[in-house]
């Protein structure tokens, strides 16, 4: 596996998106490896599941660093010791600052449910269906000091139904995340990823 893109995941929860590279990875269908899971929340159920997948987790708990580019420097310290090249922040609730950023240039991915640029921050789910929109869904974009502002890599839409919950929409939503972040995984370690301002254009497959 060597050969494979070195991938290191940031998350702060359940984890079900690190589980869905980790299995893809380990049958083949994603060219990567993933080497490192960084975590902030002690008890956090993803830490359990890289345990159970065989890959190294590192506690960096936010509450214990007097400021986000603390945090930053300790989560680069960590990722650089498993020689990381793409970073995917996979349900990762911390803001993000450019000492991050400016390690992993345009190798920094985030996914988040809603359609960009509508519904950022927290309880984007939440913010969709005490709008009202009609059609809400799920975005992985490149990562920059704007938050949930980089530029798209994909989308998915997602229809809201009149009645819908937060956890049905919820559930609908991860459903496409799960799809949607390893193709976007997918097309990076291929080289198919073309920045051009804020626009992205992806290259047919060679």
């Amino acid at each position: 596996m060597s050969d494979r893109l070195r991938v290191g995941v940031l998350a702060s929860g359940q984890g079900t998106n690190f589980q869905v590279l980790v299995d893809e990875a380990n049958a083949g269908s994603l060219p990567i490896q993933v080497v490192v899971l960084v975590y902030n929340n002690p008890g956090a159920l993803v830490a359990k599941r890289a345990h159970l997948s065989g890959v190294p987790a590192v506690l960096l708990n936010h509450r214990l660093y007097p400021s986000r580019e603390a945090l930053d420097k300790a989560i680069v310290s960590t990722l650089k010791a498993h020689s990381v090249d793409l970073v995917v922040m996979a349900g990762w609730m911390r803001v993000v600052t450019g000492v991050l950023i400016d390690h992993y240039p345009d190798r920094l991915l985030n996914i988040h449910p809603s359609l960009l640029p509508a519904f950022r921050g927290n309880r984007a789910i939440e913010q969709a269906l005490e709008y009202g929109v009609k059609v809400t869904g799920c975005t992985v974009h490149l990562v920059r000091l704007e938050v949930d502002g980089g530029p798209v890599i994909l989308q998915q839409a997602v229809p809201v139904l009149d009645d819908d919950t937060t956890e049905s929409l919820a559930e609908r939503i991860h459903a496409q995340e799960y799809r949607l972040l390893p193709e976007a995984v997918r097309l990076l370690a291929s080289g198919r990823v073309q920045i051009e301002g804020r626009r992205v254009r992806i290259l047919p497959d060679a």
